[in-house]
């Protein structure tokens, strides 16, 4: 097979995997723009409170979906070497990790408030944005267990149950949002709140969807044996933990440092936090495709050293980074072409649609670079060597655009385009140490893990 010939094969291979989990992550996002959609209906106290809550919620949520992700090499590679077994006992573990981890995060979630006004929010906001966390404390262990379930299917190439899981949720939030936001069929319109009912209900939801897929198509079948206590010993968590705990801090510190942005907008106000949140939504909303891309990538890599073809998953990982830069190029222009209507997509609000297209553009710049590192990241899930994303993160983050971003934003008085400015350089930096890193010690030089049971 000549090489032009096994890029496009692959390239087919991933978007084979990659389009539903595409589609899957960005109904996902779909359901955080409803939510951001009717509740900017409220006006943009209400936008600014989730534009607080969400970093909280997800920075932590993704942390412990992290923990959980130390499943994905194993399963992925377990997979390529037809080893059924330890892919199930992986999920089991996931599973037990996901109901462990709920525990830390709903007392965290209480906090919330008293978390917002330390970071020097207005209480006001802080409060109301408490009580749109504290309605969703019981759907953490749906979600997380939610997380482990989708991990271990799309690790396997079950992709598809997923993405059908996620647009049916979707028509349900809408409807759970219309109803408790607003007030209808007989319910009371419990505004902020109500969203959060809503998002909760959307996960326990989403969770019964997908357990009801799994069994009734017997999506588990060569890859499940039954629960036992071989299941809880150490050995096999402490594999798990060794690879999560450098995901949970790649995904945390992209998360947090996100969410960092949002608390440096929110020292600029309602107006400039609302349309900080709008133009990060857009970005977000577009990573999601990419992190399709990401998946994908993870899957093949994984699946290709399992079944030691190091050379081939090489090869695989540079279609992916080719294919994420590419996506994401798409998106930045369109992004430039529709800088003045996009906003105005999520608030009639002319002061809070007049912030967000001064930043529009920024986010255009760094599309391109968050495609890199998002799939780079991929790679380095299937290979089984998260840290490297954690080193970089850390430096391209937090020593980088953070510090240069307050700087910026309060010093130097360039306002949020200097804060959008700084997040450019730190996604540039980013992925440039990652592309150097897969260059020089990529999956071609490394061997399958170790079996852990």
């Amino acid at each position: 097979m000549s090489r032009d010939h096994r890029i496009r094969h692959e390239l087919g291979r991933l978007a084979t995997l990659a389009w539903p989990v595409a589609i899957a992550q960005a109904a996902t996002m779909l359901a955080g723009f409803v939510d951001l959609l009717m509740v900017g209906r409220l006006g943009s106290g209400a936008l600014a409170a989730i534009g607080l809550a969400n970093p909280l919620i997800y920075g932590t949520l993704f942390f412990a979906v992290g923990l959980i992700s130390g499943i994905d090499p194993v399963v992925t590679q377990a997979h390529g070497a037809r080893d059924g077994a330890r892919s199930a006992r992986a999920l089991q573990r996931g599973v037990v990790l996901a109901l462990s981890l709920s525990i830390p995060l709903a007392l965290a979630w209480t906090q919330t408030a008293e978390v917002l006004v330390f970071f020097g929010q207005d209480e006001a906001l802080a409060n109301a944005a408490e009580g749109y966390v504290r309605v969703q404390i019981p759907s953490i262990p749906f979600f997380l267990a939610s997380a482990a379930l989708r991990q271990y299917l799309q690790a396997r190439e079950i992709v598809r149950p997923a993405m059908v899981v996620v647009v049916i949720s979707n028509v349900f939030n809408f409807g759970f949002n219309w109803v408790l936001i607003f007030g209808h069929l007989g319910f009371p319109a419990l505004g902020l709140e109500g969203a959060g009912i809503a998002t909760a209900a959307t996960r326990l939801l989403s969770l019964g969807l997908l357990l009801g897929f799994v069994r009734i198509g017997s999506l588990h079948r060569d890859a499940w044996v039954p629960w036992t206590r071989q299941v809880l010993r150490w050995s096999g968590f402490r594999q798990l933990l060794g690879l999560g705990i450098p995901m949970a801090f790649q995904h945390g510190l992209e998360m947090w440092a996100f969410g960092a942005s949002n608390f440096i907008a929110g020292t600029l106000g309602a107006e400039a936090l609302a349309g900080h949140v709008i133009v990060m939504h857009m970005a977000s909303f577009s990573f999601m495709f990419v992190m399709g891309v990401s998946q994908a990538t993870t899957v093949r890599v994984g699946n290709l050293i399992g079944g030691r073809r190091s050379h081939d998953a090489q090869q695989s990982a540079w279609v992916g980074v080719a294919m994420g830069a590419s996506i994401m190029a798409g998106f930045g222009a369109l992004f430039l072409i529709g800088r003045t209507w996009i906003p105005a997509i999520y608030t009639d609000d002319v002061t809070v649609i007049a912030v967000a297209i001064t930043i529009v553009p920024m986010a255009a710049a760094f599309q391109i670079f968050d495609g890199v590192q998002n799939a780079c990241c991929g790679v380095l899930r299937g290979m089984g060597r998260p840290l490297p994303a954690v080193v970089a993160n850390g430096i391209g983050y937090w020593l980088i655009a953070l510090p240069l971003g307050y700087w910026l934003t309060h010093e130097a008085g360039y306002g949020l385009r200097g804060l959008w400015f700084a997040l450019t350089i730190g996604l540039v930096i980013v992925a440039s140490g990652l592309l150097l890193w897969i260059s020089r010690r990529g999956p071609a030089t490394v061997a399958a893990l170790a079996g852990t049971d």
